[in-house]
Order: structure tokens, then C-alpha cells, then sequence
């Protein structure tokens, strides 16, 4: 599997690009859509909900605090970035975390 949509930024950094469907049936990752990792989330599109869904999702499947994911692009759009600070986690190990939830 290509991991276009998942870069490595510095030694404890992790930044994932993906495309979002808000207003889906139940939040999950679906697989690759292009480039991008595309993840399905349950909230609407409204007053940063789906946002803010995405941001839970990935800390309780990644078991992070929230506070160690940022969304860098794509407030308003379909396609994301978030990044990761994955301390004290190597971004090495923590990208291959991220993978298993595609898997």
C-alpha cells in the first residue's frame, strides 16, 4: 500500500493528508482517495463539528491527547492535513500506528 497521504516531518511529527466526508453513517477510515487518506465522520459540516470529530477519532484510535493533533490545511474544505506530535512516540513507529488503522 502507498503511503502517499502519510509523511514523516521531523522525529516526532507525523502529517497526514486526507479527504473527509462529514454527515457520514459512522466515523472511519476507508481507505486511499487519490493521495489522500479518506475518512468518513459522522458530524456535519457545521461550526467546525466535523473538525472536531476527525480530531477525536484519530486521539482515541491513536490513543493521543488531543492537543497533539493540529489541523494545518483545510478548515472549510474536504481535503486536510493534520499534524501529529508524537512524543515520546518516534514519528517512525507512530506512522506505522497510523497505517495499521488503513490495514
Amino acid at each position: 500500500m502507498s503511503s502517499s497521504w502519510l509523511r514523516i516531518k521531523e522525529p516526532f511529527q507525523v502529517e497526514l493528508l486526507l479527504h473527509v466526508q462529514p454527515k457520514a453513517s459512522k466515523t472511519q477510515v476507508v481507505g486511499e482517495h487519490g493521495e489522500r487518506l479518506k475518512v468518513k465522520v459522522q458530524a456535519p459540516p457545521v461550526d467546525g463539528a466535523a473538525n472536531e470529530a476527525l480530531i477525536k477519532f484519530f486521539s482515541k484510535k491513536l490513543k493521543i491527547a488531543k492537543k497533539q493533533i493540529c489541523l494545518t490545511h483545510g478548515e472549510t474544505s474536504r481535503e486536510k492535513t493534520l499534524l501529529f506530535d508524537t512524543h515520546p512516540l518516534p514519528a517512525s513507529e507512530f506512522a506505522s500506528k497510523i497505517i495499521n488503522l488503513v490495514e
